[in-house]
């Protein structure tokens, strides 16, 4: 059994009266459901006898937490529960509370600094986040062993039979395409996506480099191309060897290879003779606090108690969510799970923070995602290839001040 939420009093009251205070805790369905929250708003009341606390959940899904919130902030949850691809529409707004003190240390001490920057903007943490989500490999062990599945070029370099693909390329509209240029180095408006002034270097040498990469792969007889046969289709009669995939295709892939099934990290590759660690798009779910609440020290003080190694751990027992708390991902028994295991490795050793701004995600999708698709018409070849980048860079950049 997994460690419940902590008991240990955290503060008490200092004349000895207590005060009554109400908290609105707005998560998803399955935070009621399993008890989860119930267990920790009864350990946190425990462990502060200074306030009588009145609890009110209301279900809203992480997905829809933004849109919930900016109806009416005043009548929002003083905790909620959002995905972090969100943070930019609730600081714009003013809707959720800066964290600071020790809440801030937790987050910057107990929780990767790829994971601590889905929940930071301009340099300030606005949230805590309590599970993963991003994308890593599949593979199939009758095809590719471990050492295989380190680089790109093991992969594509195996011996296997005629019909059978070692590598399956798919972009995702650019989310998964985004992890060859972001783990060679490339950026789109800065680290975080919000520095507008940085402009887009994917016309560099380096993004040259990776496009050409990009090509051969792409072109290789050895590499299936999303929308031209499936996933599913492949390895149902052991025809592919790795293919980068989520969390939620795990029942169906596992249904069909069993125990054949390999699940790993994302590969290294070498686009212009230096090995670079592929970065997937990683984005989190995350605690925030209403910047409106009436109760502020008490609800500051919840969503760190929730967020907390001790919670996770409880979260991850009763709601199978793989805990972002580095110390909480690396429990024995979450270890033990080779999903959770994963997840968190992909996470901690190989993603980066998805960039959220406005104009990042108003133009990144569509121009992003058009490239492979013109790779594999044969519209980018080698040799307009830095002609195209050029004008992917200026489709990006243009006039993007005010927008």
């Amino acid at each position: 059994m997994l460690p419940r939420a902590a008991r240990t009093r955290q503060g008490g009251a200092a004349d000895g009266e207590t005060q009554d205070i109400a908290l609105k805790v707005w998560c998803p369905q399955n935070q009621i459901d399993t008890g989860a929250m119930t267990q920790m708003e009864e350990a946190f009341q425990a462990a502060h006898p200074e306030w009588n606390i009145t609890w009110t959940n209301e279900v809203v899904g992480e997905d829809k937490c933004a849109e919930q919130v900016l109806t009416d902030v005043g009548i929002a949850g003083d905790v909620f529960l959002f995905a972090s691809d969100q943070l930019p529409q609730l600081v714009q707004a003013g809707a959720i509370a800066q964290l600071g003190g020790a809440t801030e240390e937790m987050v910057k001490n107990e929780i990767a600094e790829s994971v601590t920057a889905t929940v930071t903007q301009d340099g300030k943490i606005y949230g805590i986040p309590f599970t993963h989500n991003t994308f890593f490999m599949y593979y199939d062990k009758t095809l590719l062993d471990e050492n295989d599945i380190k680089t790109l070029e093991g992969i594509m370099a195996k011996e296997t039979a005629d019909d059978v693909y070692n590598f399956y390329f798919e972009s995702a509209g650019g989310w998964k395409l985004g992890c060859y240029y972001y783990g060679a180095g490339c950026s789109v408006f800065g680290a975080d996506g919000s520095d507008l002034a940085a402009g887009v270097d994917w016309n560099n040498a380096t993004g040259l480099a990776v496009t050409n990469y990009l090509i051969d792969l792409i072109n290789n007889p050895k590499c299936a191309y999303d929308g031209e046969i499936t996933v599913t289709e492949l390895i149902e009669s052991h025809r592919l060897g790795a293919w980068f995939g989520g969390t939620w295709e795990y029942e169906n892939f596992h249904s069909i290879l069993g125990d054949d099934l390999g699940m790993a990290i994302i590969p290294t590759f070498n686009p212009d003779g230096t090995d670079y660690q592929l970065l997937s798009f990683y984005g989190s779910k995350a605690i925030g606090v209403n910047a409106q609440s009436k109760n502020m020290a008490a609800a500051v003080q919840f969503a760190a108690f929730i967020g907390n190694e001790e919670n996770q751990l409880l979260r991850y027992e009763l709601s199978q969510q793989a805990p972002a708390n580095i110390k909480a991902g690396e429990n024995e028994k979450v270890m033990a799970d080779p999903l959770m295991a994963v997840l968190v490795e992909e996470s901690n050793k190989a993603s980066v923070a998805q960039p959220s701004s406005s104009v990042f995600s108003s133009r990144y999708w569509t121009n992003a995602g058009a490239i492979p698709t013109e790779i594999r018409s044969g519209i980018i070849t080698k040799d307009n290839a830095q002609e195209r980048l050029d004008t992917f860079v200026q489709a990006m950049t243009a006039e993007t001040v005010g927008e």
